[in-house]
């Protein structure tokens, strides 16, 4: 067992699926379990508005779930058909049998899915965790990818903002134990608002309705045997990827990116930090940028009107597919 691991956390124990409470699936969306090699993946899907649309998929970031791009899937079921994936121990995906949760693990469980379906090329949107996995699979499978849209990612930075580094910490060994042992008593309320005031740009913004649904999810995943351990080895995974350098640096693969590329950043973002936005503009050959100064690490969450809109344009500028 790895020293990162809680006890009873092994991937081939979390296969066992536990019984938990059941996730949450917003009017107009559907679930499906796609059984892949290696892993199952659980796909949230908002059909498009009509028949013939191009497809999107989208990626979530650490420690979230598909249910993070319910709010702006419907805002753009009229010109995409929509799938949000769980990335393998997330949402309602269950733990990948080899245990790969670095972003080359989740970006070959992404090129899996897309493969399986044949429902590539897709306009991929990634956010955080999800915008280095959407970089990684647009770089290496160019033939996948339609456009790119990228919220907040999460590529290496030399000076990392302070409130990231308690993620960085929960890579080392033992921290996790540690954490999980120190907030025993944490209700899931607390834990929730714990995680909106890093991810929001105003918390004041999230709905009462919002905020009930998001304590019940945390809820849900505390009940998960292996849950601190994917947050372990995908923070790990994060980590490791910050420091790879050569041709699979994320900063060399963005530059690799053929696909028209829109980067979202957020002035209050707590964990990527705005001053980024200008390296990855320069990085990705055919990118623009929206700059949204009140907004945190979720701006699809917070402003999904603003990111619809910036995707409206890019695909006006693609010519509409």
């Amino acid at each position: 067992m790895s020293s990162t691991e809680l006890p009873g956390t092994r991937a081939a124990a979390a296969a066992l699926a536990p019984t938990v409470s059941a996730v949450r699936v917003a009017e107009g969306e559907k679930l499906r379990s796609v059984p892949l090699p290696g892993l199952t993946l659980t796909v949230r899907a908002r059909p498009g508005a009509t028949a013939g649309l191009a497809p999107a998929l989208y990626v979530h970031g650490l420690g979230g779930s598909s249910q993070n791009w319910s709010a702006l899937m419907p805002m753009l079921a009229d010109v995409v058909d929509g799938e949000a994936v769980d990335l393998p121990g997330f949402g309602d995906s269950p733990p990948p049998d080899d245990g790969n949760y670095s972003v080359t693990g989740h970006a070959r469980a992404v090129i899996r899915l897309l493969d399986a379906g044949q429902r590539g090329p897709v306009h991929l949107f990634g956010n955080s965790l999800g915008g280095a996995v959407a970089t990684r699979v647009a770089a290496v499978r160019p033939d996948l990818v339609r456009t790119l849209t990228l919220i907040s990612p999460a590529l290496p930075e030399i000076r990392v903002q302070r409130p990231a580094v308690p993620t960085g910490l929960l890579a080392l060994p033992g921290v996790a134990s540690l954490f999980s042992r120190l907030t025993r008593e944490w209700t899931a309320e607390q834990r929730t608002r714990g995680v909106m005031a890093l991810c929001y740009g105003d918390p004041a913004r999230i709905s009462d309705e919002a905020f009930r649904h998001a304590v019940a999810e945390m809820e849900r995943r505390l009940e998960l045997p292996y849950f601190w351990d994917v947050m372990t080895r995908s923070a790990r995974g994060i980590v490791d990827a910050y420091t790879l350098g050569g041709q699979h640096g994320l900063w060399r693969q963005a530059e690799r990116v053929l696909a028209p590329t829109q980067l979202v950043y957020g002035g209050r973002d707590q964990l990527v930090s705005y001053r980024m936005a200008r390296r990855a503009s320069a990085a990705f050959r055919d990118s623009r940028l929206l700059t949204l100064p009140d907004a945190g690490h979720v701006a699809m969450m917070e402003y999904p009107e603003a990111v619809a809109q910036a995707f409206r344009e890019l695909l006006d500028e693609c010519g509409g597919s």
